[in-house]
């Protein structure tokens, strides 16, 4: 079955389900500045680009307040694979769940398999923002996205030996 091959990540957190929700959709303050576009608003597309590196335009698709949101990558280009349809129409989705008293959320980027050419760079990328970024932003208030005029952060850029500008 390949919808366990999409990738997965989930982060347990003490606060309550809205906060999740309220910091998952503010994608400026976990992945990155330079987003330019509404990240929080149903059927609004913005657009994140990290120099000349990675680019791509996404949707909001479906919110379900406090429980979900679904967004479509609508266009994406990546400057370090063959296969310039990586990512295109797949789907970065955001499900929050009460255990006890926390609150799960679970993150699959639908789609992204490990046949791609960008998996192993993605995979570590979506988990430093995640596990990182986005749980920092969720339990302090502060997420740890890519500046402004930066991105991709430097070690993985020197671990992939992604081009540098």
């Amino acid at each position: 079955m390949t919808a366990n091959k999409n990738y997965t990540s989930t982060i347990e957190i003490e606060q309550s389900p809205e906060t999740a929700f309220n910091a998952i959709k503010n994608f400026r303050a976990w992945w990155s500045e330079g987003i330019e576009g509404p990240t929080d608003q149903l059927n609004e597309t913005f657009f994140y680009h990290h120099k000349d590196v990675h680019l791509c335009k996404v949707k909001l698709i479906e919110i379900v307040p406090n429980q979900k949101l679904v967004y479509q990558v609508i266009d994406n280009q990546f400057n370090f694979v063959q296969d310039k349809s990586e990512w295109i129409n797949t789907k970065l989705i955001f499900e929050i769940t009460t255990e006890g008293d926390k609150t799960k959320v679970r993150f699959t980027h639908e789609g992204l398999v490990p046949e791609y050419e960008c998996y192993a760079v993605c995979n570590d990328a979506w988990t430093g923002y995640i596990q990182g970024s986005l749980q920092s932003l969720i339990t302090t208030g502060k997420g740890r996205p890519n500046p402004e005029e930066g991105g991709l952060n430097a070690e993985l850029v020197e671990k992939w030996g992604l081009p540098q500008k």
